[in-house]
């Protein structure tokens, strides 16, 4: 259950994952000592893995802090994925650019209110198809072929199983991650009475 409400408590730092279609808004405070709102702005840009699809979010320089805000309308346009983001500082006085910071760990979250929307993660999608792919490997069990100068090799049934167990190790720690921020009982904390 919600204790904040999010349109009127900014948290300080970039969030980790938006829903597409969310309200976003995000402060940076530390910055103002070193760089004067009154002598520069920020930048916030976030591109998908992969390219294409890219975020721009200027700042509205406040006098203790940065302010990043996006509206619903905005981020409804941005396609859920894994993205890379920078930081960028700009001098006011001649549009010079520094990137202070960078990172490659921005989700952007599909909207469940979105009929045509796949909840599910990269992860996911990917172990579940390799999942399917191990169900099948006993039905079609040949580990190379060629045809017509062309050649194809298929994973083995050990790779495919490390695979998976990879897949599965992430996947459950994106739920655990999400039930951690969502303050349901995940388990793995253990409740003692005294």
């Amino acid at each position: 259950m919600a204790t904040t409400n999010y349109f009127d408590t900014v948290k300080e730092g970039l969030p980790s994952s938006i829903v597409v279609g969310d309200f976003v808004q995000f402060k940076k405070t530390e910055i103002v000592a070193v760089y004067d709102p009154t002598l520069y702005t920020m930048e916030f840009i976030a591109r998908i893995a992969g390219g294409g699809n890219e975020i721009n979010i200027a700042s509205s320089n406040e006098t203790t802090h940065y302010l990043f805000q996006a509206s619903s309308t905005t981020t409804s346009a941005w396609n859920p994925g894994s993205y890379h983001w920078q930081l960028d500082v700009i001098r006011i006085s001649d549009s010079e650019r520094y990137t202070l910071e960078r990172g490659h760990n921005l989700e952007i979250v599909a909207d469940l209110d979105q009929n045509n929307s796949d909840p599910r993660t990269h992860e996911e999608i990917t172990l579940e198809k390799i999942r399917s792919l191990i169900s099948g490997k006993a039905d079609a069990d040949v580990a190379s072929y060629s045809i017509a100068g062309r050649s194809l090799t298929k994973m083995t049934f050990e790779e495919l199983s490390q695979a998976e167990d990879y897949f599965a190790k992430k996947v459950k720690a994106q739920i655990a991650k999400l039930d951690g921020e969502s303050n349901r009982n995940t388990g793995a904390t253990i409740q003692v009475r005294f």
